[in-house]
């Protein structure tokens, strides 16, 4: 018997773990692999403390501290919650008073021939992490989004030049982001084409477009959006917003009684969906939670 089954074991399940744990509350969390999307990170530059730490370490490190403080971490995947009573079964092995969903979201890839072996060496899905390595190199963006839009105004700050690659006619970014990158010489826009495959040897070195034409690259952005993963708030029937995000209030509280989530999966922090904000919002609902066991006793 659990006071909280926290599930998800990135930033924010993991901070939530070190607070729940701190308050002395008796926690599990239940994950299928524990790091989350910012293990990906090549480097990490963005965080308070860190001058760079690849994503892989970091975790790591809080991996390590939420274990310090006694956090009982299983790596098993959740398929099913059932309400006991009061409680939550998970599993049907684990019961619980309180739930916090963790689970974030997964990053769309271009499932292309060369990119599962050059993510993290060249290839990166988080241009707030990455950019300052790209320094006086040529990159390119996937994506016509505001989110494309935005990496290649960061990464001109950083790299020598910046090519955004986009599949339709025009790139569909807010209209005052295109003109900033209309009227940057650094950036330049090719549109109708797609990536077919990357290739290099220890790290990427080119692309290749649907029409065989072969493009050098020093590195390469992936923003093409993200999927949150909400199979398990779909069956809990919890509140989502229009994209399938969890809504939750300031406290993290969900739409039913005794559920919480934090990070990537909820609507809170403006959908920021930095490291940052994952840390913060797992803090936010173990304090929640805590103070909210504290009135029932």
């Amino acid at each position: 018997m659990y006071d909280i089954v926290i599930i998800g074991g990135g930033p924010s399940g993991l901070t939530a773990a070190i607070y729940a744990a701190r308050y002395k509350l008796r926690i599990l969390v239940l994950a299928k692999q524990t790091g989350g999307t910012i293990a990906e990170a090549s480097y990490v530059c963005n965080f308070p403390g860190f001058k760079s730490i690849s994503g892989f370490e970091f975790m790591q490190k809080v991996e390590e501290q939420a274990k310090t403080l006694g956090t009982e971490l299983i790596e098993e995947e959740v398929s099913e919650i059932k309400k006991k009573g009061k409680n939550f079964l998970i599993n049907g092995i684990y019961e619980s008073r309180y739930l916090i969903l963790a689970v974030g979201t997964e990053r769309r890839k271009l499932n292309v021939p060369g990119e599962k072996e050059f993510a993290g060496k060249g290839i990166s899905y988080c241009f707030t992490c990455d950019a300052p390595f790209f320094k006086d190199k040529k990159v390119g963006v996937v994506g016509g989004s505001d989110a494309a839009a935005m990496a290649a105004l960061l990464l001109r700050e950083y790299a020598k030049k910046v090519y955004i690659i986009y599949r339709k006619e025009k790139i569909r970014a807010e209209p005052i982001l295109v003109e900033q990158i209309l009227h940057d010489a650094k950036i330049d826009v090719i549109t109708n084409t797609i990536i077919t495959q990357i290739k290099g040897d220890n790290v990427m070195r080119s692309v290749v477009f649907n029409d065989g034409s072969e493009f050098k690259l020093d590195g390469l952005f992936v923003e093409i959006g993200s999927n949150p993963h909400n199979k398990l708030a779909e069956k809990l029937s919890l509140a989502l917003d229009e994209e399938g995000y969890i809504v939750v209030d300031k406290f993290q509280k969900t739409s039913i009684d005794k559920i919480y989530a934090a990070g990537d999966i909820s609507t809170n922090s403006n959908k920021f969906r930095q490291v940052i904000t994952a840390c913060a919002e797992g803090a936010v609902a173990a304090e929640s939670i805590y103070t909210q066991i504290k009135k029932e006793k």
